[in-house]
């Protein structure tokens, strides 16, 4: 007998896994209309396929891989509404909103594999022109025309209607405006109807049925079958050019960059972010788009030390996101530590020593003397310091003053030549400086306690 093991979970396999997120759809009823289109679609490609063979058109296979794309386009459908029961976890934990943007991305890019594909077939043909019947054409035409434009205008497919809303323009769209803005110059009550963006998908279904009537009047009438090829050709190009733009702006989202069309109002709400109340800094700011419409972002925030951190994070979060919906800040308090001050006088005849002596560094008071808030002496009857001694480099060894510099104004320093052994043995002799934190000073009038008065006295 074999081992029972208790609570453990059975591993289902990926077929598993889809069956189970397909009944979880199809428990739906808007998911519904969506599996009946898709189930006569099916048919309409296997009726089309056929008639595809029986006449030899490449054109009318160019135009059938249309339909199939409206396959793609109804599962990507599905995969919305899928989008929309899943709940973030901890794999996802944003969410499941990508799935329908690189189902989108499939199904352009497979569509654009399909027309380079045509293209390659018809490139072969104009070297041997097969005949062409015209027997099924035209209903198969017809057939295919009718199921493309019923599916588009009866199911709203959000992620396909966002972008052909955001991408930019194909060459078709443009075409077929400037076509427009001439009519409406002529007749404009047209301008409701024409002026607006057409459709991408429509104006596809369109202009390839057109080619395809085409097709069949010239064969049928000249029995000019070269014009087959060059209607596949159109639609093939037009395929690629209208799935393009839509691939490039996906591709964009797939690879988390920043939307251009939101980069200045991001800008400007980090400008306001940084001058609010007790914001030092923002940095390591990072914004892309997680799904179609949806923009994620990630900001850290420096702050004061005497801020306080809910006020702070509450203000940031309500400015960006009004933008950006799914947002993590992280706010740190400023480590910036002061330098410690010396509280010990300065002797009263510094100042009188000549060049080629060696100024000495006062001892420093022991820290806990300091009040580590405030860096100041926590004495209140100490003097308060003038100057730091306390600064980086203060371990460095005293420096010897060179006479190679002017004579400071108003300080009575001798000058003299400085022992070439003692600038060896010193160190490094730096013009105008004292030891290691020593001080030059351009004022006449020192304080009595640091040097002399102007006529040369001691000060009491």
């Amino acid at each position: 007998k074999g081992t029972i093991h208790l609570f453990r979970k059975s591993q289902r396999s990926l077929v598993g896994k889809l069956t189970h997120e397909f009944r979880l759809v199809a428990a739906d009823r808007r998911s519904w209309k969506i599996l009946l289109f898709g189930a006569i679609n099916l048919v309409c490609i296997g009726f089309l396929l056929m008639w595809c063979s029986s006449t030899n058109s490449i054109a009318l296979t160019a135009y059938t891989y249309l339909t199939i794309f409206d396959l793609f386009s109804l599962v990507t459908c599905l995969i919305s509404y899928w989008v929309m029961m899943k709940k973030p976890s901890p794999v996802y934990s944003f969410g499941f909103e990508r799935f329908e943007v690189l189902a989108v991305f499939a199904s352009t890019v497979l569509a654009q594999l399909g027309a380079l594909f045509i293209l390659k077939e018809s490139a072969e043909r104009f070297l041997e022109q097969p005949e062409i019947h015209t027997g099924r054409l035209l209903v198969g035409t017809f057939v295919a025309l009718s199921f493309n434009l019923f599916t588009m205008l009866s199911i709203r497919n959000k992620p396909f209607a966002y972008v052909s809303e955001a991408a930019s323009t194909s060459w078709l769209q443009e075409h077929v405006a400037d076509l427009s803005r001439s009519i409406c110059g002529i007749i404009p009550g047209l301008s409701s109807i024409f002026l607006p963006r057409m459709n991408p998908f429509v104006l596809i279904d369109i202009a390839g049925a057109l080619a395809l009537c085409i097709t069949y009047m010239l064969i049928e009438i000249n029995n000019y079958f070269a014009v087959d090829t060059a209607s596949a050709i159109a639609i093939a190009l037009m395929t690629f050019g209208t799935m393009y733009p839509m691939s490039v702006y996906s591709g964009k989202v797939l690879l988390q960059t920043t939307p251009p069309h939101v980069i200045g109002q991001l800008d400007k709400l980090l400008r306001e972010v940084s001058t609010l109340d007790g914001v030092l800094e923002v940095r390591n700011e990072h914004f892309w788009t997680l799904g179609f419409g949806t923009l994620a972002g990630s900001v850290h925030v420096r702050i004061r030390r005497d801020a306080n951190e809910q006020m702070v994070l509450a203000h940031v979060t309500n400015r960006l996101y009004t933008l950006v919906s799914t947002l993590t800040v992280q706010i740190f308090k400023d480590d910036w530590i002061r330098p410690t001050l010396s509280s010990v006088p300065i002797a009263n005849n510094i100042l009188n020593l000549s060049d080629h002596h060696i100024i000495p560094m006062p001892s420093l008071k022991a820290a806990d003397s300091l009040n580590p808030v405030t860096s100041t002496p926590a004495k209140p009857s100490s003097p308060p310091p003038e100057f730091s001694f306390n600064a980086p480099g203060k371990n460095v060894s005293p420096v010897i003053l060179l006479n190679t510099q002017t004579k400071p104004y108003g300080l009575g320093v001798h000058h003299g030549s400085a022992p070439s052994g003692s600038v060896l043995n010193q160190g490094f002799g730096m013009p105008g400086m004292g030891a290691t934190q020593g001080f030059r000073t351009g004022f006449t009038n020192v304080p009595s306690r640091y040097g002399t008065n102007p006529r040369g006295q001691p000060r009491p």
